[in-house]
């Protein structure tokens, strides 16, 4: 039985206190994307392409008039980048997008972001500059966590090394190979770490660190951790990617990425999280 005061499970709720800081975590966030040139935009909640960015099994689906499958929007990203790409590309003339709408999963999951999308342009350091700004008008200070996808992905395939190794953090299994750069990669923190690690790594592996070492050197922020190894499967990030974090919570990812023949960065805050972990230092 279902009560008439029951939501689906994973469903959001905001009212009173939540519902303002809801609303002003996207107004600031909106005035401070405008000021680097950031145009908005509100992409359908309805889609015909999601199964190009999304695990079909997270899909919410059914079908249109003519009996073709469409589903509910569970990625931003890319649906921003077809629609300023293909569809409104002789229109408009900027690059540079960002949305405050909700995602949603199967069965049941609402997820709201606010989220970024510069299309055309291949420097990480702008979002994170963004996301830093947004943090301090909140008063939060995350921890931002940097890594490169293209280095774990590198030393599977010429170390033979599964690369579930590295999704899963097997340190263990990643230092029994017994060599100097690797060891270094593993335990590698500060950007000095790179510094040093850039000079003994094979050809492949310093290219992929310099990018970090160079995106690094354009951030300035004290809470920063580098982490070369991380592995996760990526819907489209493929190359650096950064994620804010504060207590266990991810209140935001983004990286580089291609679309097709174009190069682009972006990134989507979870206002979610943002709001708990901003609710309960308010409540504290």
């Amino acid at each position: 039985m279902i009560y008439e005061h029951e939501i689906p499970r994973n469903s959001r709720l905001y009212f009173g206190k939540t519902a303002k800081l809801k609303r002003k975590i996207e107004q600031i966030s909106s005035e401070i994307l405008e000021s680097y040139g950031y145009e908005e935009i509100v992409t359908p909640a309805l889609s015909y392409h999601q199964h190009n960015a999304i695990n079909e099994k997270e899909l919410i689906r059914f079908s249109d008039e003519r009996n073709n499958i469409i589903s509910l929007r569970a990625d931003s990203t890319l649906d921003v980048v077809r629609l300023i790409t293909k569809r409104l590309g002789r229109s408009v003339e900027n690059k540079k997008w960002f949305y405050m709408q909700p995602v949603f999963r199967y069965p049941s999951s609402e997820i709201y972001q606010v989220g970024a999308e510069c299309i055309d342009l291949n420097d990480l350091s702008e979002p994170i500059k963004i996301a830093l700004e947004i943090y301090k008008k909140l008063n939060l200070e995350p921890i931002l966590h940097i890594s490169n996808i293209n280095i774990p992905r590198i030393i599977s395939e010429e170390l033979n090394l599964p690369i579930s190794v590295f999704g899963s953090g097997n340190l263990e299994e990643i230092l029994k190979k017994n060599i100097e750069w690797l060891n270094k990669l593993a335990c590698l923190e500060s950007i000095d770490d790179i510094k040093d690690v850039i000079q003994i790594a094979p050809k492949s592996i310093k290219n992929e660190l310099e990018k970090m070492y160079d995106l690094s050197r354009k951030i300035e922020y004290k809470h920063i951790l580098f982490s070369p190894l991380y592995y996760d499967r990526m819907r489209y990030y493929d190359d650096l990617f950064f994620r804010f974090f504060d207590n266990n919570k991810t209140l935001c990812a983004g990286g580089y990425y291609m679309f097709e023949d174009h190069e682009a960065v972006g990134f989507a805050q979870y206002l979610d999280a943002i709001i708990e972990i901003k609710g309960n230092s308010e409540n504290e």
